[in-house]
């Protein structure tokens, strides 16, 4: 009788875990599901944080939650979506980050486990146990990591100092007011 390989299996349940946790997340925002509040919703609590357009921000939120932990739980294209889900948890950190660390206190440190452990998968990759070695990893291959992180480093980069941009102008136009009064 033959074991599994334990890494093998391992690597599966974090895919698993992981990818069924960001999936329904990225479902809440697109569909309402599980009590989320869909694009009308979840768009209007992005305008309320600083991500515009809001409509816009839920459904790129949504993708690359739903479409990054379907994909990671599949194990295909796991650079790209180990990539995809961690930027969007970098994205979340961030508005949460104001808050600290623990998630008791609203803080960040659910989005960065979730986002560290998508990252963490796109580059030791999916196992045997995959999709992506199934079909020969095709869309597993090496240089496609570091492009993964270097383009969803830089769109989410942009996305968040837009963000953050527009927060600051509008703390100063709070401020102008007041001095005005």
């Amino acid at each position: 009788m033959t074991c599994i390989d334990r890494r093998d299996a391992g690597l599966l349940l974090l895919r698993l875990g992981t990818g069924g946790v960001l999936a329904a997340h990225g479902t809440q925002k697109l569909f309402g599901w599980f009590g989320g509040g869909g694009i009308e919703g979840t768009g209007q609590f992005m305008e309320s944080v600083g991500y515009r357009p809001g409509k816009a921000s839920a459904i790129a939120a949504g993708l690359a939650e739903a479409g990054g932990g379907t994909l990671l739980a599949l194990g295909l294209a796991t650079p790209a979506a180990g990539a995809a889900a961690a930027g969007a948890m970098a994205g979340a950190a961030v508005v949460s980050a104001p808050n600290g660390f623990f998630a008791q206190s609203g803080g960040y440190e659910y989005a960065a486990a979730l986002g560290l452990t998508a990252a963490g998968l796109a580059v030791t990759g999916p196992g045997r146990l995959s999709l992506d070695a199934r079909f020969g990893d095709a869309t597993n291959r090496c240089w496609m990591i570091p492009a993964a992180f270097a383009v969803t480093g830089a769109v989410t980069t942009v996305v968040v100092a837009a963000r953050n941009r527009r927060l600051r102008q509008g703390t100063q136009g709070e401020q102008e007011a007041l001095f005005e009064e």
